[in-house]
């Protein structure tokens, strides 16, 4: 079998969805997961664009052991030491530079030419090479490079150092022929490539991610730059577990991992209550419907044999077909058991605190499934907030004006508020506006139903605009008015303080 390296940027490209950033702590969680996972490198940041991801990243470097620990950084000789830096606790480190190399990149965004871009892309190898032994180059926006001038920078680097060289498709324009036949030109036309891995970074903007990314693997590639469920910036990135079991699935690719199929539905599950970014239902391999069937054709053939209409078996990406049912009657070790197979561990207090909460949302509620359990957790963590909801009760009908009246606790101490709006959801964030007295805008409302049924519990994310800078909430309930409160505190939190 040939060997695919896991090249994992959940927490640096994927983190740079609005609204899912992590702190140093779940980064952390994030980190051991994945190294359970079986990635071969955790990006761990971009150590000179903030505090928090330069501690980040030295947190990160202590709490795994075999991945390499990389850090981005700019072709710059300042981003470079301060990523060394970052680096030092790292028992494998790999610093990651480079430059754009489009016609896009040089005219407009350096000012520059291709003689003096070739230049300095060898100069931010060489200056990282003083630092490190393993050095990546990436060629941003290579998927609108020229190929014979992408060659000569591909060539360069490695001749500078660089063990890596990462080819992105930065845009998602590549169509997938077109970036296959980039990488095989590479292969067939660098002198000293086989002295590097040629690496592939795809963008999902036109849904070919996983496509792209396959087709420069196919054609030689053997590093693939990934997310758990392909999040990132715009449309997201290619999909860690698409790549991971496509591979599983055609045994006859000859190209193999080390993932360990059977965690990534918990460390999907783990990402996504992190970041509050749900899974959408029909997400390959990891959204809840991806092994449902609703057809009577399709239930009769799986039912007389699984592989009628399914490629892969659910259990070997660890989903558990015989998993224990929630309940109101299920006791704390249900729910420990639960929790563990979605990848987060608790004990004593906190574990009652989270059973408390489970009792109350099961009296309310037929079935709880695993998106219901990771909502209780992201309460959880909310609960230090300085500022929470205490109580909320609100009057609406047919022909009548809503009213609502709230309590809120701030650092302790209560403060209420009523108020008339336009609907209930407004009249109750009128009361909250009352209360947090300052100029807030609302940007974006989205609710989204869990499951399905009147009892479901309904997730709420927001946009709130203070003083020109954009804060994102979050707040789940089988009140959606509720819920919607939740987001809009959850917002406010992260600029009161």
């Amino acid at each position: 079998m040939d060997r695919l390296f896991i090249f994992d940027t959940t927490l640096r490209d994927g983190e740079q969805v609005p609204g899912c950033q992590l702190n140093t702590v779940e980064k952390i969680q994030v980190a051991k997961a994945l190294e359970q996972l079986g990635v071969d490198v955790i990006e761990a940041g971009f150590p000179i664009s903030s505090p928090g991801d330069f501690n980040s990243v030295v947190e990160i470097s202590k709490a795994v052991t075999w991945p390499t620990i990389c850090a981005l950084t700019r072709g710059v000789q300042k981003d470079i030491e301060v990523a060394a830096e970052a680096l030092q606790y790292a028992k494998r480190k790999r610093i990651h530079t480079g430059i754009g190399t489009s016609d896009y990149h040089i005219r407009y965004k350096f000012n520059s030419n291709q003689e003096e871009i070739l230049e300095r892309a060898v100069a931010a190898v060489k200056y990282a090479k003083s630092f490190v032994e393993d050095v990546e180059f990436y060629c941003e926006d290579a998927g609108r490079t020229d190929n014979v001038y992408l060659a000569r920078v591909v060539e360069a680097v490695i001749k500078a150092g660089a063990t890596v060289v990462n080819i992105p498709d930065t845009t998602g324009y590549c169509l997938p022929h077109v970036y296959g036949e980039k990488i095989k030109f590479l292969m067939e036309n660098v002198k000293g490539v086989h002295n590097a891995i040629l690496s592939t970074h795809c963008h999902n903007d036109l849904g070919m991610a996983t496509a792209n990314t396959m087709a420069g693997v196919l054609n030689g590639a053997r590093q693939v730059e990934v997310t758990i469920n392909g999040i990132g910036e715009r449309a997201g990135n290619t999909s860690l577990e698409e790549v991971a079991m496509i591979l599983k699935c055609h045994k006859d690719l000859h190209i193999d991992t080390q993932i360990n199929t059977h965690k990534i539905y918990s460390t999907s599950r783990l990402v996504s209550n992190l970041m509050n970014m749900p899974v959408q239902p029909n997400k390959a391999i990891v959204g809840r419907n991806a092994f449902a069937h609703s057809s009577g054709i399709h239930q009769d053939g799986v039912l007389k044999n699984r592989e009628s209409y399914e490629i892969m078996d659910p259990t070997d990406v660890g989903i558990d077909k015989n998993s224990i049912v929630l309940t109101a009657r299920s006791g704390r070790a249900a729910l420990k058991h639960r929790l563990s197979v979605l990848g987060v561990n608790v004990d004593g207090e906190k574990l009652d605190a989270l059973y408390q909460e489970f009792l109350k949302l099961a009296d309310r509620k037929k079935d709880i499934n695993d998106d219901d359990v990771l909502m209780l957790v992201g309460k959880e963590r909310s609960s230090k907030d300085r500022i929470r909801l205490e109580y909320l009760q609100v009057s609406s009908g047919v022909g009548l004006r809503p009213v609502a009246s709230l309590g809120v606790k701030i650092a302790g101490e209560l403060f209420e508020a009523a108020a008339t709006g336009n609907g209930p959801v407004d009249a109750a964030i009128n009361a909250l506006k009352k209360i947090i007295n300052r100029k807030m805008t609302l940007q974006e409302f989205t609710i989204q139903a869990i499951n399905r049924g009147s009892d479901d519990v309904g997730k709420v994310h927001m946009q709130v605009e203070h003083e020109g800078v954009v804060y994102y909430g979050f707040g789940a309930n089988t009140d959606i008015i509720a819920a919607s409160v939740e987001a809009y505190i959850n917002a406010i939190n992260q600029f009161v303080k």
